[in-house]
C-alpha cells in the first residue's frame, strides 16, 4: 500500500486559488477593454453621422425638452443658428417649416399668441422668400457677450435685454443690422423670447 506523503492530490479539473484570481482579473480587463472599444466606436459613429448631416438637420436634432439653453445669451445663440438655416440658400421647404416650429419653442407665450398657426408659418415662408429674392445673404451673426446683458424686473417678471449684430451682403456691399431682443423668464425659469426691434428704436435708461 502506497504511503501518504501528507500532500493532498488535486482533483482533475479544479483550479488553484491563484489561478482563479488571475482568471477573474483577466475577465475584468477584457470587459473593460470591450466596453471602451464599444464606447469609442459609438462615439466615432455619432461623429460620422453628424459630419454628414446638414446644418439644418443638426439644429433640428436638438431636443429642447431635455437640453434647453440655460442663459439669455445661449437662447439667442441657438435662435440665431435657426435663423442662419432659415435664410440659407439650400434650406428645403420641409426644413423651413420644421425650423419655424423649432423657433416657436423659444418664444414667450405672449409672442406665440401674436403669431398663431398656420398664419405664422405662411408669413415666415413669405419673409424668407422675399429676403432670398432680393439677393441679400446673411454672412454672420454676433450675439452680445454675457456681460452686456441688461437684466431688470417689471410687473413681477424677470427680463433680459441683449443685442445681435447681423452682417448682410447685398450687391457686394456688406452692412450691419443691429437687433435688440427682449427675453422673459417663464414659470419654469426658462428664458423665452418676448420680442425684438431694431437697435435704433431702443432707449436704455
Amino acid at each position: 500500500m502506497e504511503k501518504a506523503d501528507g500532500r493532498q492530490k488535486r482533483k482533475r479539473g479544479t483550479m488553484s486559488k491563484s489561478a482563479k484570481i488571475v482568471t477573474a482579473v483577466l475577465i475584468v480587463v477584457i470587459t473593460a477593454v470591450v466596453g471602451v472599444y464599444a464606447y469609442m466606436a459609438n462615439k466615432a459613429e455619432t461623429r460620422r453621422q453628424e459630419s454628414v448631416m446638414t446644418q439644418a438637420e443638426r439644429v433640428l436634432a436638438r431636443d429642447l425638452s431635455l437640453d434647453y439653453p440655460a442663459t439669455p445669451k445661449e437662447v439667442l445663440k441657438y435662435y440665431t443658428e435657426i435663423e442662419k438655416c432659415l435664410y440659407a440658400s439650400d434650406t428645403t421647404d420641409e426644413e423651413l417649416e420644421a425650423l419655424g416650429m423649432k423657433a416657436r419653442e423659444l418664444y414667450d407665450e405672449e409672442l406665440l399668441e401674436k403669431n398663431v398657426l398656420p398664419g405664422y408659418l405662411s408669413a415666415l415662408k413669405e419673409d424668407v422668400e422675399t429676403f432670398k429674392k432680393s439677393g441679400r445673404v446673411i454672412t454672420g451673426i454676433a450675439v452680445s457677450p454675457s456681460v452686456n446683458v441688461d437684466t431688470f424686473e417689471e410687473d413681477g417678471y424677470e427680463f433680459a435685454r441683449l443685442s445681435c449684430g447681423y452682417n448682410v451682403v447685398h450687391n457686394y456691399v456688406t452692412s450691419q443690422v443691429g437687433i435688440v431682443y427682449l427675453l422673459r423668464r417663464d414659470e419654469n425659469r426658462l428664458w423665452k423670447i418676448y420680442g425684438w426691434t431694431n437697435v435704433e428704436n431702443v432707449e436704455i435708461h
